[in-house]
């Protein structure tokens, strides 16, 4: 079973991705900031990472850079699922395979998740 990491400070979105992944056949890991991320991905061998920008201890962009820096993980496709600073990830192609802007369609966050997990 294809495991995704979903690393995002607001629970409830956190849990609707979870769903909405899980009914689609794949296993859900979250964590509530970068840094739980990090740990998770530690203990966890995820096929591709969901991510927000805002975050408490570690925002996105430092979690997608640490990842990148980690050589047994750093070919896992990232997708930044951001309000206002979608902007900020679209302009960093180099961390993130994809940008979706909030407020998101979880029909859109599929088919990326999807086509990147083919991809790759």
């Amino acid at each position: 079973m294809t495991t995704i990491l979903v690393v995002d400070d607001e629970y409830l979105i956190a849990d609707i991705l979870g769903y909405a992944l899980e009914d689609e056949g794949y296993m859900v890991v979250k964590a509530s900031n970068g840094q739980k991320g990090l740990e998770v991905l530690e203990r966890e061998r995820p096929a591709l990472i969901i991510t927000d920008f805002m975050m408490p201890v570690m925002d996105g962009l430092e979690f997608a850079k640490a990842v990148r820096a980690l050589p047994a993980v750093s070919h896992l496709p990232i997708i930044l699922i951001s309000g206002a600073q979608a902007h900020l990830g679209m302009e960093r192609s180099d961390l993130f395979d994809a940008v979706l802007v909030k407020p998101f369609n979880i029909e859109r966050i599929l088919a990326t998740v999807r086509d990147l997990l083919v991809a790759n």
